[in-house]
């Protein structure tokens, strides 16, 4: 259940048809721009880390919201170059060409300035008509995106859609008040979504700052023999060593062991089964399908139930940036035959595992030019740091709670978009009405 500030939503359902004072809606009629925007002079060269003005690209335009990774900067310059494909707040963004193809979200307000290339469209809606939250989750529903995609490649060899396309779509709306419920409705689902998402960010910044000053940079024994006070609890403070010895990765905390990962963990690669993309959608269901890189799909049954950690074998084993692929995974799913299922073993547990190989120079370890792959025998062969056992048991009561709470925000996130994504179609397609917005009120929407 989600509350949603102090008000109570009153629902009411019609099933049928739309109510007469729905209206279709061309979005050439409705909107005060339609169109993509275009790469800044000088290209990728002159894309920057941060700075002055965002720069959208497809990647940042996702259906469950604007994504801020791998979002790029320019200057104000080349900004001034790009004037005329501002982006303002409450602005739609399109996706309308490539693989990306149809994705749909709303900028979110606290990257602009901002300006888009040519891959992304701007639907600006006249807002004395049409809302463009309703518009955003119209564009999003199931019917309309097997539309978007159905016209996008009815063209050439490349999936695209055209000015012309977007002009002529309709948008079936009830009057604007209640427009504007419906935005409100799923927005609030959208926001506890994210705020869950941003919470989850956090909680995972702060297991991985924990571990990096135990097990990388060895700061309590660095902090013991420069005579700095504790700065952990008492019992935990007296595990740490008071000295260093030498190893084959440096300097380590003494009575901790070197050792390979393949002494602490567990491989699961036997029992992985790859699906087709045709199984997967003979087989729709309820239970995630994992590629190397996330969830590729959904399918009717599992392979794996409990907690494990996924690292990419073939393809995805570390991104641009040539960090590695790691992903933390729970309950039941389906994964292919691209990423190594694993376990921890004695007192490495999963969490202590997926910290240790996020932070790990995976690269050294792959092999394949052009088909890069982590076997089972480099993967084994990753130098450990072994920590004494009240150590690693201590670490454990320290992050166990954190990933559950991971865990409980992320499932929570799962239920609600379920919910949203059930509700979605009927509210845009009138089959469940809302009241008289003047007594609209939002409490436990859903």
């Amino acid at each position: 259940m989600v509350k949603a500030e102090k008000r109570t939503l009153l629902l009411n359902a019609h099933r049928g048809q739309n109510a007469c004072e729905w209206q279709e809606m061309r979005l050439n009629d409705v909107c005060t721009k339609i169109g993509s925007g275009a790469t800044p002079r000088g290209g990728k060269a002159v894309y920057l880390d941060d700075g002055p003005y965002a720069l959208i690209r497809s990647q940042n335009v996702y259906n469950s919201g604007f994504q801020h990774d791998g979002l790029a900067y320019i200057s104000e310059e080349h900004a001034a170059g790009l004037q005329n494909v501002e982006v303002l707040e409450g602005d739609v963004l399109l996706n309308i060409t490539g693989h990306s193809v149809a994705r749909i979200c709303q900028v979110d307000p606290r990257i602009l300035p901002a300006r888009v290339n040519q891959h992304v469209a701007i639907i600006r809606t006249d807002s004395t008509r049409l809302d463009s939250g309703l518009l955003r989750y119209f564009l999003a529903s199931p019917n309309t995106q097997a539309l978007l995609l159905s016209l996008a490649g009815s063209g050439g060899t490349r999936n695209a859609l055209t000015k012309e396309m977007i002009e002529s779509l309709s948008v079936p709306a009830p009057p604007l008040p209640e427009q504007r419920a419906i935005a409100h409705i799923l927005g609030t689902l959208d926001d506890k979504i994210e705020l869950n998402r941003r919470m989850n960010q956090t909680l995972e910044e702060m297991a991985r700052a924990i571990f990096k000053d135990w097990f990388i940079d060895f700061g309590p024994t660095h902090a013991k023999m420069d005579g700095r006070e504790p700065y952990l609890p008492a019992d935990v403070w007296d595990l740490f060593p008071d000295s260093l010895v030498d190893s084959e990765l440096g300097e380590i905390p003494s009575s901790w062991k070197m050792k390979s990962l393949g002494d602490v963990i567990e491989i699961h690669d036997a029992a992985r089964i790859p699906l087709n993309s045709r199984q997967r959608t003979e087989r729709q269901g309820q239970y995630p399908y994992y590629g190397a890189s996330g969830v590729m799909d959904h399918v009717d049954d599992y392979l794996f139930d409990g907690i494990y950690v996924l690292t990419g074998e073939d393809g995805t084993v570390v991104d641009g940036q040539g960090h590695p692929v790691v992903q933390y995974v729970w309950g039941q799913f389906w994964v292919n035959n691209h990423a190594h299922v694993l376990k921890g073993k004695g007192q490495i547990n999963e969490e202590h595992l997926y910290l240790f190989l996020e932070q790990t120079n995976i690269q050294a370890f792959v092999t394949g030019a052009v088909q890069p792959k982590l076997n089972q025998r480099n993967l084994k062969s990753i130098p450990f740091v072994m920590p004494n056992e009240s150590t690693c048991n201590a670490f454990t009561q320290v992050v166990e709670p954190i990933f559950a709470k991971v865990r409980a925000n992320a499932d929570e996130a799962a239920l609600i978009a379920a919910q949203r994504d059930a509700l979605l179609p009927k509210l845009v397609a009138g089959e469940i009405r809302l009241e008289d917005s003047d007594t609209l009120t939002t409490s436990d929407a859903i």
